[in-house]
């Protein structure tokens, strides 16, 4: 397996968790506690609104990725990871989508280029080769984002964004845990790779902006989902969200899976 790790392949993948920075806005490290909005949910910083683009972004090509797992794995536990990658990030794309209009962030409807590769890289194996790919390259990438996660759960002050942080969390420990469980996961390799990430241009590492009037990409449910909902202030029973700026009506505390 560990000869997986020696080729380029996997090489060129590791940027997964140097996630796009917010479309149109600068990466500068010591920009992103910068305050760019007062919302009524609390003040939105550079870095809270990075993240509501990164799990978005994670959505778009992990969620395709598990719909290959349940025809291309070749064990039970490949094909569970690959629902549990389509019920969880159809859950997260789902709290992306109603939270982004409220705060006014832009979410991308295509990955990133570097997305894209690991999507291909993936895709184009067959066999424990695939089961081997699918693995690690996953458990690399939630492995790291979830640094990513504690971080923003522990420092933002928007709720809407500490919420979709609960929920991020759940949802990447679990997916962790269901790729440890195939037991294809090179866990030295895995380290380094978290640990050592490539120096990749932005460009690869952003999604396009969507274009104009295009029609917003869905990530559908499964039939039977797990993954709870997330439920936001100002959520009223129909499941409508109050437009950014909008005077909030009182709710029970929003759960969150």
């Amino acid at each position: 397996m560990g000869t997986l790790f020696v080729g380029g392949a996997l090489t060129l993948t590791l940027g997964a968790l140097a996630y796009p920075s917010m479309l149109g806005v600068s990466q500068a490290a010591t920009a992103q506690d910068r305050i760019i909005a007062q919302t009524q949910w609390g003040p939105l910083t550079e870095q809270d609104r990075d993240f509501v683009v990164k799990v978005r972004a994670a959505g778009l090509w992990e969620y395709p990725l598990g719909e290959v797992a349940l025809q291309k794995g070749t064990t039970p536990e490949v094909k569970e990871a690959g629902r549990h990658l389509i019920d969880g990030h159809a859950a997260l794309d789902a709290a992306c989508r109603k939270i982004a209009p409220m705060l006014n962030v832009t979410i991308p409807n295509v990955a990133s280029p570097q997305q894209v590769g690991f999507v291909n890289t993936i895709e184009s194996s067959n066999g424990q080769q695939f089961d081997t790919n699918f693995a690690n390259i996953l458990r690399v990438t939630h492995g790291s984002i979830f640094n990513t996660i504690s971080k923003i759960r522990s420092t933002t002050k928007n709720s809407l964004v500490r919420s979709l942080a609960d929920m991020a969390n759940d949802t990447v420990l679990d997916h962790m845990t269901v790729m440890e469980k195939t037991g294809f996961v090179n866990f030295d390799q895995a380290l380094f790779m978290q640990t050592t990430p490539p120096k990749l241009p932005d460009t690869d590492l952003t999604p396009p902006a969507p274009q104009p009037g295009a029609p917003m990409v869905v990530l559908t449910p499964p039939a039977n989902p797990t993954s709870t909902p997330l439920g936001v202030p100002g959520e009223n029973a129909n499941g409508a969200t109050p437009a950014a700026g909008a005077a909030p009506t009182p709710t029970p505390t929003p759960t969150v899976g």
